[in-house]
Parts: structure tokens; C-alpha cells; sequence
């Protein structure tokens, strides 16, 4: 298992210079709720609402603004998603992007888009849900676990085989129920990297580290663990394992 973290670092590396260029939209996705007049925070290179505040002060106003930086920012991450998955693509099948598949990228956005879409919905109901019965963060977490199962190879299967939204999240579902390891060591591997550049960063800039784990996690962090999805999915066929 540790040839894939090592062929992911190579893909990663050997392309650092579009992955970065490609990963530009997940900064701006992340900032845009940090941008709008929202109750938000960060955490471990992430953004995350204060529910409780919006709950007791909730309006029109608060809402569209929620929607509106909710939809442009899952725009952006899903723009970032079928680009890093277009390089692993190229690398695997040894073949340059072809001008039909850049003419499919506004439909691939669109479809990883319904996919975030659905997860980000899920992952609303169980917050709200959650709020009202007094168990928001278990619920929610149980929430964001199960949920995420249906999506983690979903984007991969959008871009590299064309599937559509349903097609592509039974696919994942039955690609992490069939090969759970890679699922369990994304999420390990990911836990633990995304928390040592929190406890780096918190170590030497405080209570400033927010924004620049934010700037490393979309920059470098999360393209990398996009490459390692797409690489573990690509090895589904033996002859593109090596």
C-alpha cells in the first residue's frame, strides 16, 4: 500500500506546476465564505459556519448569502477536482487530453458539482436535524462519514469513465465496500498530514496559523489527496496498476 502514496507523490510532484495552477480554485472556494458576511471559521485548513449563530439570527438576507457562497464555492472545488483528476488521466492512460474531453470538462463540472451538491445538503439536514434534538456534532459527523463513502471515487468515475451522477456514487460505493484499504488510509493519511501542518503552523504563527493552513491544505495538502483518490481508482485495471 505504500506504492501508492509513493506513485501519488511522483504524479503530484512530477506535475507541481499544474497541480498548483489547477489548485488555485480551491483557495478561492475557500475563501469566499471566509469573504462574505458570514459567521465562519477556521479549522485544520478548513471553513466551517457557526451554526449556532446562524440558527438564532437567521433572516433572507443570511440565507441567500449562505446559498450564494455555498454554490460558487462548491463551483470552484468542483472546477479543481476534474482538473487534478484530468492530470492523473493523462499520466495513466499515457494519452494527451483530447480536445473532446476539454470540451466534456463543462459537464464533468457540472456533474461533480450535483455530487458536492448532494453531500452538501446530507451533511445541512443532519446539522439542522442535529441542532434541534441537542446532538448536532454526532450527528452530523455520523452524517458526513457514511455520506462521503458515495462521493469519495464519484469524481474520478465522472471524469476518467464519463458516469453519470448515480452511476458514478454506486460505483464508489462499491469500489470502497470492495477495496476499503486505500478509503482507510486516505482518511488516515489525510487526518494526520492535515494536523501536522495545523500543529506547525499554530506553533509558529498562533492564533494567525488559520489562514496560512488554509493557504498550504488547498495548495498542496488537497491536491495530493485528490491525486491518491484517482490513482487508487485507476487501479482498478491491472494493466494501469504500474
Amino acid at each position: 500500500m505504500a506504492n501508492i502514496i509513493v506513485e501519488s507523490w511522483e504524479t503530484f510532484a512530477l506535475n507541481v506546476k499544474l497541480v498548483l495552477l489547477f489548485s488555485i480554485p480551491f483557495v478561492i472556494a475557500f475563501l469566499i465564505p471566509l469573504l462574505a458576511p458570514l459567521p465562519s471559521f477556521t479549522s485544520l485548513g478548513a471553513i466551517f459556519l457557526r451554526s449556532a449563530s446562524i440558527f438564532t439570527n437567521l433572516n433572507f438576507t443570511t440565507v441567500a448569502v449562505i446559498f450564494a457562497a455555498m454554490f460558487f464555492s462548491l463551483l470552484f472545488i468542483s472546477l479543481a477536482f476534474v482538473l487534478i483528476n484530468l492530470i492523473v488521466k493523462a499520466k495513466k492512460t499515457r494519452l494527451s487530453i483530447s480536445k473532446r474531453v476539454l470540451l466534456d470538462i463543462e459537464k464533468y463540472i457540472g456533474r461533480v458539482f450535483l455530487v458536492l451538491v448532494i453531500y452538501t445538503i446530507a451533511l445541512l439536514i443532519a446539522n439542522i436535524a442535529g441542532y434541534l434534538i441537542g446532538a448536532q456534532a454526532l450527528l452530523t459527523g455520523l452524517v458526513g462519514f457514511f455520506a462521503f463513502i458515495p462521493i469519495f471515487y464519484a469524481p474520478n468515475a465522472i471524469v476518467i469513465d464519463g458516469r453519470g451522477v448515480l452511476h458514478a456514487m454506486s460505483d464508489s460505493i462499491r469500489l470502497v465496500a470492495k477495496k476499503p484499504t486505500y478509503f482507510v488510509i486516505w482518511l488516515l493519511l489525510a487526518t494526520v498530514a492535515i494536523s501536522v501542518i495545523d500543529f506547525i503552523f499554530v506553533s509558529i504563527l498562533g492564533v494567525y496559523a488559520g489562514y496560512a493552513v488554509l493557504l498550504v491544505v488547498s495548495l498542496l495538502a488537497l491536491p495530493y489527496f485528490i491525486i491518491f483518490i484517482a490513482e487508487a481508482y485507476m487501479r482498478r485495471f491491472p494493466i494501469l496498476r504500474h
